[in-house]
């Protein structure tokens, strides 16, 4: 069966650099109070496609992790500073969410179960790649580092308004929705409206986005 014909994707550069390249943002280490949650987007939020009608299943790793590679061979990893925002927010003790109105969660949630968050320089050759299931701090490890699944507090991947993946994580994690920062691409996701802070932009997660965006660009 050929492959469907979709919108042209330029999927390059596509792979996150080492958390311990990347110095955590400075807004993670002033004065002033931090989120509680970070939520983000997935589809050009966290990586430069659409998973939904831009892949095509099953997902394959890379032998290192930091891409997947669809039935036609087509890859795709994080954009460059995903592993670092990722992680220095955990260090920091905030959490971390994932709210994604894809009409392809299975694959969506495929691939963070498949990638790899890279902290240090090195890493082993080998399977980088794997599935490693289990409850909260759900993924694994590979030879690189955590897999991305597991560094997510709550996923609400699935179709539909994101008033309703909002008020799931709210009901999931204690916290209010003041305490909560989304990052997103789309103006539609603006209705979210719950005292949400948000951060829309597209084409990467940079270190220089996560600078000082406590605040949001818009209050929703």
């Amino acid at each position: 069966m050929p492959k469907p014909i979709t919108a042209a994707v330029s999927t390059s550069p596509t792979t996150t650099v080492p958390a311990s390249i990347l110095p955590s943002p400075a807004c993670f280490s002033d004065s002033l109070p931090l989120p509680k949650i970070l939520v983000f987007d997935l589809d050009y939020t966290l990586w430069p496609l659409w998973v939904d009608t831009h892949v095509t299943p099953p997902l394959k790793p890379s032998a290192d992790g930091l891409t997947v590679q669809d039935r036609y061979g087509e890859k795709f990893g994080f954009y460059k500073d995903v592993a670092g925002l990722l992680v220095h927010a955990k260090e920091k003790g905030m959490m971390v969410g994932a709210a994604s109105r894809t009409s392809a969660p299975d694959v969506a949630e495929k691939a963070l179960r498949l990638l790899t968050v890279p902290i240090g320089s090195g890493g082993g050759e080998g399977e980088g790649g794997g599935e490693k299931e289990g409850g909260k701090g759900r993924g694994g490890k590979g030879e690189n580092g955590p897999m991305a699944w597991s560094l997510f507090d709550v996923l609400e991947i699935y179709p539909g308004d994101k008033k309703t993946h909002f008020e799931r994580i709210r009901k999931k994690t204690g916290l209010p929705f003041e305490d909560m920062l989304f990052f997103d691409d789309e103006r539609r996701n603006k209705n979210v409206e719950k005292g949400v802070a948000e951060w829309r932009g597209r084409n990467a997660r940079t270190k220089k986005e996560g600078e000082g965006r406590r605040g949001g660009e818009n209050a929703v």
